[in-house]
């Protein structure tokens, strides 16, 4: 009977906590968007200080095996126990598809963007390997038998294509061939980016089993290629200053956070609008650039960035309703298909369930999946 008559008592108790819950609800559900934004722009920055970093590379005491070491280690260690017990989904992940993912995104595409970045500048990293990326998936799903870009996206891939062409125009004469090697080095790296792009459509591992994919055959690979001294080394005698910067930038921020948090953000903001506002990270590479490498835009850079970044967001933009829906359905199948991993994939990564993921795979459904800049994960 005390039990019994305890618990009418403990129920206003209850209520009063639910009402005020209630009364908070509101304020609260604004925060997954501001957290959305916030993860975005921790992303954007992540992606401008890989550009950076590429640039500073050849002005630092590393060599760019260590900064691969660095990029593809860090993340290994640090997700070492969620690795293995991933390890069985990772296994089976068939071998064409890890090879996309390993070539597109791991040594190759790095030693490509940071030798690239050398040979030119900041500007040019970050704008010419993200803002390429959307023409050569485009050229990939073509070659896949899909259909060819129409309306908006194919006049965004033209301003791309003019975005490029101004970057690069007043290196052609006279020639710099410096210059040129660089951006066909960074191009390359573009379309291994794409290739990368293509293979996350192909598998179904959460951001931390996709990464993991990723990190440990590279990291294997720089391994042994710096054990056999196939490419040099200079980590024991470099300056902890330049350890330091390359562990946080490449293996932290870009090799970790970068791809778990731009998940996140899809997840509360949708596809669309994360594609969209990371297409301004060129710009943030052109205006960190200034005082952290000292570097001046030139007038190239100065109408050819703008140029790609309106491209890129042309590219992403939400097709009009019905507009080229026979030319475009098996496209939108396919993207309706991708976009229903992705949104399982984002949540079984996140711990919060708030049901706004709903809506991220709307979001992502009307999206294009040949013009995402960046992929679902990223760098």
């Amino acid at each position: 009977m005390a039990t019994t008559e305890s618990r009418p008592a403990m129920t206003p108790a209850r209520d009063a906590g639910a009402s005020a819950k209630d009364a908070g609800a509101p304020a609260r559900r604004v925060s997954p968007q501001a957290r959305g934004m916030l993860a975005l722009a921790a992303t954007v920055a992540i992606w401008a200080a890989f550009a950076l970093s590429a640039r500073a590379l050849s002005a630092s005491s590393l060599q760019p095996a260590d900064a691969a070491l660095l990029r593809f280690g860090v993340p290994v260690v640090v997700l070492a126990p969620a690795l293995w017990r991933r390890r069985r989904s990772i296994a089976a992940v068939p071998p064409a598809t890890a090879a996309k993912i390993v070539c597109g995104a791991g040594v190759p595409f790095f030693l490509a963007a940071m030798y690239g970045g050398s040979l030119t500048s900041a500007a040019f990293v970050g704008s010419l390997i993200p803002g390429m990326v959307p023409l050569f998936v485009s050229a990939l799903m073509v070659a896949g038998g899909r259909g060819a870009p129409r309306g908006t996206q194919a006049a965004g891939l033209a301003l791309i294509a003019a975005g490029v062409v101004a970057l690069v125009w007043r290196y052609v004469v006279p020639v710099d061939t410096d210059v040129l090697a660089g951006a066909g080095v960074l191009l390359l790296a573009s379309g291994l980016w794409a290739l990368y792009t293509v293979g996350l459509k192909e598998v179904s591992l959460d951001p931390v089993g996709s990464i993991g994919l990723l990190c440990v055959p590279s990291f294997a690979v720089m391994a042994l290629l710096v054990l056999t001294g196939v490419l040099p080394t200079g980590l024991a005698s470099a300056e902890g200053a330049d350890i330091a910067l390359f562990l946080v930038v490449q293996g932290l921020g870009v090799g970790l956070c970068a791809g778990l948090l731009y998940a996140f953000a899809i997840r509360r903001l949708g596809a669309e609008r994360s594609s969209v506002f990371g297409s301004l990270s060129p710009v943030a590479v052109v205006l960190l650039a200034v005082p952290l490498l000292h570097e001046s835009p030139t007038p190239s850079v100065l109408v050819g960035v703008p140029v790609i970044t309106a491209g890129v967001v042309l590219a992403n933009r939400r097709r009009a309703a019905g507009a080229g829906a026979r030319a475009t359905a098996t496209t939108a199948a396919g993207t309706a298909t991708a976009a229903a991993t992705a949104a399982t994939t984002d949540t079984a990564a996140t711990t919060d369930t708030d049901t706004d993921a709903a809506t991220d795979t709307d979001a992502a459904t009307d999206t294009d999946t040949a013009a995402d800049p960046k992929g679902a994960v990223d760098a």
